[in-house]
């Protein structure tokens, strides 16, 4: 008897045309470090009396779809979950492509996600999944990975694929070493470690059906937030956060064969921090930021990859 093993899992995605309804082609195996996306559905105890001491049978209570998948900050299918999370980008360029993802976007796209454990074999596809938050940290070492929440429609159990062969994509990852991080144009120093969060905000839409099923995830305000951890050896952000204004921060990585992602925050505002002295080391100030709309560029963040994916 076979058992499931995670290093032997796959993980397929595709855009849908129609929201709920996954396409019969077009699948692109995703490279992921663990997922946590699944359907469950709790019971609800009886509340009725007069039966006895023993419990009646419980009822089945509403289907919920979605999850967190864990995905590396690379070259290529990071572009995928960029799409998910901020729609179509302005790709520019003939190889190798600019790809131009702007916030702002009231249309978000949705995908079909299978999850494969061949060995079972159980082939999980999740329909209608639509990306509700985007994050990940910025540190000296380590792993650089990012967080993806989604919200899924529902979940279809088969022992075949239904992704028939996805395509597969050249794997380059972005590392902490190879980032950077600007202000206003200019290097920004004496960071320990960063943290950014883009959230839709979906608004499901649970309306009374017979599957369980719910109608869509539509996207609300946005929200872009985040944390910077600074050795405190001058006031400059300090000063801002005094005076109210906002700023703009670039957050960028190379690779050695030309391939970047440029994520750029466009008016960030930062909270006065308490400087707390804790003992005789280095003294560190943490402000916990926020993003808005900014003047010009108009809207509030942009994240640009370049790479030889001709469209996503």
């Amino acid at each position: 008897m076979a058992r499931a093993q995670g290093a032997r899992a796959q993980m397929a995605l595709a855009y849908e045309t129609v929201y709920g309804t996954p396409p019969v082609s077009g699948f692109t195996k995703m490279p992921f470090a663990s997922t946590s996306l699944g359907s469950e559905q709790p019971l609800l105890n009886s509340e009725l009396l007069g039966y006895g001491r023993d419990p009646l049978a419980p009822i089945k209570d509403a289907v919920t779809a979605d999850g967190d998948v864990m995905v590396p900050i690379d070259a290529e299918a990071f572009g995928f979950w960029l799409k998910a999370a901020f729609g179509d980008p302005i790709t520019s360029g003939a190889g190798p492509y600019t790809h131009e993802f702007r916030s702002g976007s009231w249309t978000l796209p949705s995908m079909s996600i299978e999850t494969g454990m061949p060995e079972v074999p159980r082939f999980a596809m999740y329909s209608g999944c639509v990306l509700d938050q985007l994050s990940w940290q910025v540190q000296r070492s380590g792993l650089l990975t990012a967080t993806a929440r989604l919200v899924a429609q529902g979940e279809t159990i088969a022992t075949l694929s239904g992704a028939g062969t996805p395509a597969e994509l050249g794997l380059k990852r972005f590392g902490h070493f190879n980032g950077a991080i600007s202000r206003n144009g200019s290097a920004l120093g004496n960071v320990v470690s960063a943290e950014i969060t883009y959230a839709n905000n979906l608004d499901r839409i649970e309306t009374i059906r017979s599957d369980g099923k719910i109608d869509g995830a539509d996207p609300s305000i946005a929200a872009l937030t985040g944390r910077i951890e600074v050795r405190f050896a001058d006031s400059t952000l300090v000063t801002q956060a005094i005076n109210g204004d906002p700023c703009e921060i670039s957050f960028s990585y190379v690779l050695p064969s030309g391939e970047t992602f440029t994520f750029t925050v466009h008016a960030v505002y930062l909270p006065r921090p308490r400087i707390e002295i804790s003992g005789p080391q280095g003294v560190q100030a943490t402000f916990d930021w926020q993003a808005a709309k900014a003047a010009s560029p108009a809207r509030m963040c942009t994240a640009t990859l370049i790479n030889d994916i001709e469209a996503y």
